[in-house]
């Protein structure tokens, strides 16, 4: 009996910790956790996430695939929305995610659990992924860990009932970051029309990460700065009609959302907008990249650097 005590421990502590960062992130990010009503983005393609946290549902006859599981709470929210669809949740035989954060795949294991769908991760995610966040180089919020079915590689492509998604290693924000790219076909006269579609893992270098490294204070990871940069030129040869992310606010959901109720789904085919926030994001990253290096210079140069 006393072997088990410090394992119940661990676990209260564990799930105590959890609920902490939970509450502080539905505070802090109210966003994150109000629903909005679910919809269709075009054929076979459908949001079902909160009003920031996105979450996508893509359906084939052979059952569906959800992309990001967000919050260990989103999982009830996610289910409503793909029911309120007409769709059922035991559907989903694929789940994906695009990258490996608390507000991205806390709720995988739950979601696992209820479809006994198959997880797949980029291969420079899932070590973080089956330790719950545990390896995760910021140290970010744990998550429930959950197991990896198939480890994804740059490139490397997720079929089902004669849907394509192709997984791009877009590194950086996570080491396996990943965007995934489809195309939806339009049923148009004279001819239908192919649109592509492309879902941003994340491109924000945060104010915690060390891009570069300096005496006594190594890079996040090592790469970090060189992964990003080639992020940037991966997403900005991607075709792209359809833009969309992990996180509404990056390509402007709700507005979106909104002008959809007088113009219909054609708000969501926006390659102007796509090209304009990875030009926004690469120079942001840029500018926060030679910040460090001008303020590790500076350092050097210092007579009183430790």
């Amino acid at each position: 009996m006393s072997n088990t005590r410090p394992l119940r421990r661990a676990l209260l502590t564990l799930t105590l910790l959890l609920s902490v960062s939970l509450i502080a992130s539905a505070q802090s990010h109210p966003d994150w956790t109000t629903p909005l009503t679910p919809f269709r983005i075009a054929p076979n393609l459908y949001y079902v996430g909160s009003r920031d946290l996105a979450s996508y549902l893509i359906t084939t006859p052979a059952g569906d695939i959800l992309i990001n599981s967000n919050l260990a709470t989103s999982p009830p929210q996610i289910r409503r929305s793909v029911e309120q669809l007409g769709f059922h949740f035991s559907d989903i035989k694929i789940l994906l995610i695009s990258h490996a954060h608390s507000d991205h795949a806390s709720g995988s294991a739950a979601i696992l659990k209820q479809t006994h769908a198959k997880y797949m991760v980029m291969d420079a995610d899932v070590s973080s992924i089956e330790t719950g966040g545990r390896t995760d180089f910021a140290h970010f919020t744990p998550f429930p860990p959950a197991h990896v079915d198939r480890t994804l590689y740059n490139g490397s492509t997720v079929q089902l009932g004669g849907i394509t998604l192709t997984a791009h290693k877009t590194a950086g924000h996570t080491p396996g970051c990943t965007t995934w790219t489809m195309q939806v076909i339009e049923a148009g006269k004279p001819h239908n029309v192919v649109r592509n579609v492309v879902i941003v893992g994340s491109v924000t270098a945060l104010s915690e990460y060390r891009l570069i490294a300096t005496p006594g204070h190594p890079a996040s990871y090592p790469g970090i700065a060189q992964d990003f940069a080639h992020t940037f030129t991966t997403l900005d040869a991607l075709p792209c009609d359809i833009f969309l992310s992990s996180h509404g606010q990056y390509f402007d959901l709700l507005h979106k959302v909104a002008r959809m109720q007088t113009e219909g789904p054609s708000v969501w085919i926006d390659p102007t907008g796509y090209h304009r926030a990875i030009a926004q994001s690469r120079a942001e990253f840029e500018a926060d990249l030679a910040r460090q290096q001008a303020a590790a210079a500076a350092h050097s140069k210092s007579p009183h650097k430790s």
